[in-house]
């Protein structure tokens, strides 16, 4: 007897129809092959804010937006955004809604300046703190400097996190790096930006250089962590000297960890950290000094683990992330997408 095969033909023709049908949703879904093209994520309500120096006006502030995190535009048609702002820029949002930023006029500047905005387009003068350096515990003959002020707020104890670098030991010319060995990160906290704890304080108990030294929450449970710049000059005896890294603590100012390795290659320096749009990843930008470009680490947790991404390559191929030439020193935050418009209608890029 002869059977049709009818059936089995409209089988395998339904059977194919939907391989065809479900094979892109199963697609998306696996992981991006390594060095595969990738489209990065955008959120509809995310974006991102980069506000910086440049290498031609250093200390002055300048504006770069992103929707992805990876890829930024420099506002302003590469202007100024503020005339009478000047120092290493960070940002953060108090409990209060607004936005304040810290600088100085130099490391020499015996005050810590800040500004206070609403709506990150425009900023006004709000107030200074003239930090008292003698006598701090662990930190004998501290020089009169005041290094890249950094501002956190902490919802949690409602109270803002201040932080810079000073020397003890000045440089000279045939040892120049004694300098820069001897930065201690030193802190203060304040509820207002008016009112400040008695008297700076070391945020690490550790015998080591740090500069550039900023507080986010642990990821990773209860607690805090910083990342900082190791200041020591790479060597043999030293090999993680002038590179980004980690420490981690329970609570806001300590005790903190020994540091963990590097989080980027030797001479980078002024970390800053966003969270991605999809917030998978930390994406940690470092400037590769002096002003030669941006270099940015990515890990899924602050514990690790970390890698180089590729980007600013010359290659397109090859790029992950890209960033305008002559950025420098400053910090990212998270906006949402009406603010990014508005800051993009006030400061048209190029």
């Amino acid at each position: 007897m002869v059977r049709s095969r009818r059936p089995l033909a409209l089988l395998h023709l339904t059977l194919s129809a939907i391989a065809v049908t479900v094979a892109p949703a199963c697609a998306q879904s696996r992981p991006v092959p390594p060095g595969a093209p990738e489209t990065p994520y955008v959120a509809p309500d995310r974006a991102y804010l980069f506000a910086h120096m440049t290498r031609e006006r250093y200390g002055v502030l300048h504006y770069s937006v992103s929707l992805d995190g990876l890829h930024w535009q420099q506002l302003n048609r590469g202007a100024p955004v503020s005339s009478d702002y000047h120092g290493h820029a960070s940002i953060a949002r108090g409990g209060d809604g607004r936005y304040y930023l810290v600088g100085n006029q130099s490391d020499d500047d015996p005050l810590i300046r800040f500004w206070v905005s609403d709506d990150l387009v425009r900023w006004t003068p709000f107030g200074t703190y003239r930090p008292r350096l003698e006598g701090i515990a662990g930190m004998a003959h501290a020089l009169p400097r005041i290094g890249a002020p950094k501002l956190f707020y902490d919802a949690p104890s409602r109270d803002f996190l201040l932080t810079w670098h000073t020397p003890t030991v000045p440089g000279t010319p045939d040892d120049p790096e004694r300098y820069w060995g001897s930065q201690r990160t030193l802190y203060v906290r304040s509820p207002d930006l008016r009112r400040f704890s008695e008297a700076p304080r070391r945020l690490f108990g550790w015998e080591m250089a740090t500069i550039d030294a900023f507080v986010v929450p642990n990821d990773g449970g209860p607690g805090y962590c910083a990342v900082f710049k190791d200041e020591r000059y790479p060597s043999y005896d030293w090999t993680t000297g002038k590179t980004v890294r980690i420490s981690c603590a329970p609570t806001l100012t300590g005790r903190y960890a020994p540091p963990g390795p590097p989080l980027s290659p030797n001479f980078r320096e002024v970390p800053t950290l966003i969270r991605s749009p999809d917030g998978h990843d930390w994406l940690l930008y470092y400037e590769q000094y002096a002003g030669t470009s941006y270099g940015l680490s990515k890990a899924p947790r602050l514990a690790g683990p970390w890698y180089q991404v590729s980007g600013n390559s010359g290659v397109p191929a090859w790029d992950r992330y890209t960033m305008p030439a002559g950025l420098r020193h400053g910090s990212m935050i998270a906006i949402d997408r009406q603010q990014y418009d508005a800051l993009v209608a006030a400061y048209p890029p190029a």
